[in-house]
Formats: C-alpha cells, sequence, structure tokens
C-alpha cells in the first residue's frame, strides 16, 4: 500500500493553511481528514511538520526544526516521463533526477518542452511584468493553489526560453511560502 506525506509549517504555535493540505489528501485518498486534530506544534519554533498516511488514514505526524536551503544554481533536467502526481514517501524518481544536479543546488524538470517544479517546489516566473506558473506540473502544491486562488498567479505554460528569460523566478512551497529569486543561474 502506498503511504503519502503532507508538509506542513508551523511557527509559534501557529499551523500554516491546512484547509489546502486536508483538500489534498482528499484529492489523494479520498477520506476527509480533519489535520487540526493530529497537529500539536511542541514549541515556538518554525517547524517542518511531516504527517504520513496512507487510504486508511494517518499513520504517523513529525515535527523537525526548519532550516531554509539556499538555493542559487539551477541544473535543467530534461525528462518526459517523471510522474509524482501525489505526494509519495516514496520519492525515488524524484530522487535521481536530482542527483543528476552536478555542482548546482536544485534541479528545474522540464516535462515535454514545459517547465515543470523542481525537487522540492513548484516554479513561478516573473515574465513580461506578471507572474506565471505552467498549467501542468509535476505535483499540485497547496501553495500554488492558494496563490492562484488569490488571483496573484496567472497559469500558462512556461518553455525553457522563456524561463531564461524571466525577470525574476519564485520557489513556491508550504515552509518557504512564495520565495522570490533574483539571483539565481541555470545550466544545461
Amino acid at each position: 500500500m502506498n503511504e503519502y506525506f503532507e508538509t506542513i509549517k508551523c511557527d509559534d504555535y501557529e499551523v500554516f493553511n491546512l484547509d489546502y493540505h486536508c483538500k489534498r489528501i482528499s484529492n489523494t485518498i479520498g477520506l476527509n481528514i480533519n489535520l487540526a486534530e493530529y497537529i500539536y506544534p511542541p514549541n515556538s519554533k518554525l517547524l517542518k511538520c511531516k504527517v504520513i498516511y496512507d487510504n486508511s488514514g494517518i499513520i504517523d505526524v513529525q515535527f523537525s526544526e526548519y532550516k531554509k536551503r539556499q538555493i542559487k544554481s539551477f541544473k535543467i533536467i530534461f525528462d518526459d516521463d517523471i510522474k509524482y502526481s501525489s505526494k509519495l514517501v516514496n520519492r525515488d524518481n524524484i530522487n535521481t533526477l536530482f542527483n543528476k544536479r552536478e555542482n548546482n543546488d536544485e534541479i528545474i524538470i522540464i516535462k515535454n518542452k514545459i517547465v515543470k517544479d523542481t525537487s522540492i517546489a513548484n516554479i513561478a516566473i516573473l515574465y513580461d511584468g506578471t507572474w506565471i506558473t505552467s498549467k501542468s506540473y509535476i505535483l499540485a502544491g497547496t501553495t500554488r493553489a492558494r496563490y492562484i486562488n488569490n488571483n496573484e498567479l496567472i497559469e500558462k505554460d512556461i518553455t525553457l526560453e522563456m524561463l531564461q528569460k524571466a525577470e525574476k523566478i519564485a520557489l513556491m512551497n508550504a515552509m518557504i511560502d512564495f520565495d522570490i529569486l533574483s539571483d539565481y543561474s541555470f545550466s544545461l
């Protein structure tokens, strides 16, 4: 049986964006689970809460102190076969691509000529003065969904050429929210 997980930000005893995480769990396993019943941050530090679940419900809730990775360089990885539509505990296919990053901090995955995601986040670009993210993605991120729902992000497929011409890029995930990068590089 597959095991899945959610990564949820906790800071100063506050738990962030639970509605989006509950919705993704519901979309993944078809159960409506109230995560607020399971998540009790043990301290006021910035914590990464990892909720592990399977088709029958919650298996485990883990907390660890969070330290943001510094990401300034990206290896462009082309893979037309990558699949990771559910947030599986087994990330072997993502890790295999990540291990191809050479001396770069992170990867950007391009599938069928469209920029998709990094190994840990969805991606957006500032292009012609507008923040956009590709219509299709590897994983439907909760932060990505929130920014689209708030009309702060537009869905439009991003090509490699658009990525290279972007004014800025942003990485999006539950822990870093919408993290705008202005100092970064790509290698092919």
